[in-house]
């Protein structure tokens, strides 16, 4: 298979990602109906958690069963940074933009900070309303770890393992399609019915990064780059998921909550099946 194949299937893989995003635009959602969606992403992005940390511990733990101490440091080391800058990055971001909101502006900083706040303006939106800025957050935690799914299938397709590479896509694929779901989840339990063009936006900051870490993996093999970025992914996503607890508990309904949660859990778990498949 072509290079040309293998990252348009990449693309295709990350785009599966506008499949769930739709959901936000049902009007005639209920109360139970938005408690749901949120604990639903809140339960994939539990899933993501545990995924993305697992894919960087694993050469972390390979390097320690060799005895390849050095390795082993360096890894680890940049793990713990990975993590931790993953975490308080959009701990301070956000708090940066809870004190823009307050004095009314929409000005945002770090990749795409141009488009988002030209879109942003176009469209009127509320940047001061709590589930539209957790919704931008999701999307980059989503997108940080969608790049690191992208160095897997690269990475596969460089050492010339093409069935896995293609299994790799069709996993992921599957995988990124219940994450328009996470997504979307704040802005539907809010009520917020969403522009076409902000779901666009946001599709493309979750989505895109895994047809660019294909382009990267295939160029590039490196430990290392996936243990960053796997771990960068694992902090932001923690961060998001505990903004997500507190959402659902503000919403009620905690026997659906817990059930609805347990449901991402599980989804994710069973999209993940097909990639397991792979390595074996």
């Amino acid at each position: 298979m072509s290079t040309a194949h293998i990252l348009l299937l990449g693309a295709i893989a990350g785009a599966t990602i506008f499949l769930g995003l739709p959901a936000a635009r049902m009007q005639s959602l209920g109360a139970n109906a938005r408690s749901g969606l949120s604990a639903l992403a809140t339960g994939i992005l539990v899933f993501l958690l545990w995924d993305v940390l697992s894919n960087a511990v694993d050469p972390i733990d390979a390097s320690l069963h060799a005895h390849r101490w050095g390795r082993f440091a360096e890894l680890s080391t940049l793990g713990a940074v990975g993590f931790t800058g993953g975490m308080m990055s959009l701990v301070y971001y956000d708090a940066w933009m809870k004190r823009r909101a307050d004095r009314r502006t929409t000005t945002l900083v770090g990749p795409g900070a141009a488009a988002v706040d030209e879109f942003v303006e176009r469209q009127r939106l509320d940047l001061t309303n709590p589930a539209v800025r957790l919704a931008f957050l999701i999307a980059i935690g989503i997108g940080v770890h969608n790049f690191g799914e992208g160095l897997a299938i690269g990475q596969a397709a460089a050492a010339s393992e093409i069935g896995l590479a293609v299994t790799l896509i069709i996993g992921f694929g599957l995988h990124n399609a219940t994450e328009g779901f996470g997504i979307c989840g704040p802005l539907s339990g809010a009520g917020i019915v969403p522009s076409w063009r902000l779901l666009g936006l946001l599709g493309v900051i979750g989505g895109v990064p895994t047809f660019l870490g294909t382009v990267v993996g295939q160029a590039w093999a490196s430990d290392a780059v996936s243990v960053v970025f796997f771990t960068v992914a694992g902090g932001s996503i923690l961060y998001v998921v505990r903004e997500l607890f507190a959402v659902n508990r503000k919403y009620g309904h905690p026997v659906l909550v817990n059930w609805v949660l347990l449901a991402g859990i599980l989804l994710g778990f069973a999209t993940d099946f097909v990639v397991t498949a792979a390595g074996v």
